[in-house]
């Protein structure tokens, strides 16, 4: 299945600038591994940014060199770039680096701690302060809590695939969200969801429940 969903302009923009924290730049990094219209997209805008680099006029101002680039990267032409993706098969290594060397092995090596209801977490150490990095794995059919955020947050999907409203995340797809979207994301049937999420800030739960023990499961 073909990657459907990409990462926005400004976080790729930020991530070729090197202007990502830890915890974004893994998931970036992840999401890259198995998008190859994402790596093209990153790969033109630091053409972009190095052309203009060359080309700046000797005293231009920062407003005036950002304007440049954006009118540069806006030529870019996603629909004319074909993503090469394999085929998924029960062979294939299931965490691309460099998400495999964080958490140490592939899913097979890895230890779940319940969040009860069937789902389950795995919580990524990073020096990162700013956010908090977590593998999720949602079972089959069962949806995550309706939520909206903090701040931002950005949902990659491993394995399985989930809905969103009238989206679907498979394998590869990534999911930008921040305060405006309230939302029940929701594993599809025949295999659970697994997914690498980044947050900012703790989740804004409607249900008075699940905020009651969000600070002992640490969501």
């Amino acid at each position: 299945m073909s990657v459907k969903h990409h990462l926005s302009d400004d976080f790729l923009i930020e991530y070729a600038a090197g202007g990502l924290s830890e915890g974004w730049s893994l998931a970036v990094a992840t999401h890259l591994a198995l998008c190859s219209e994402c790596r093209q997209r990153l790969h033109a805008m630091e053409g972009a940014a190095g052309a203009l680099l060359d080309k700046a006029d000797e005293g231009a101002n920062e407003d005036e060199a950002w304007a440049r680039f954006k009118a540069r990267t806006a030529d870019i032409r996603v629909e004319e770039i074909k993503p090469e993706i394999p085929t998924i098969t029960k062979q294939t290594v299931v965490l691309p680096e460099p998400l495999r060397s964080y958490v140490g092995g592939d899913l097979a090596d890895l230890k779940w701690r319940t969040l009860g209801r069937g789902a389950y977490q795995i919580l990524i150490d990073t020096k990162d302060k700013d956010t908090q990095v977590r593998l999720l794995r949602i079972p089959a059919g069962k949806p995550v809590p309706e939520h909206t955020h903090e701040g931002r947050e950005l949902t990659l999907v491993l394995a399985g695939s989930f809905r969103d409203g009238e989206d679907l995340f498979a394998r590869g797809d990534i999911e930008e969200a921040d305060g405006d979207l309230l939302h029940t994301p929701t594993a599809t049937e025949g295999e659970d969801c697994i997914c690498l999420a980044v947050t900012e800030a703790p989740l804004k739960f409607s249900s008075w429940i699940v905020r009651l023990v969000q600070p002992i499961l640490k969501i």
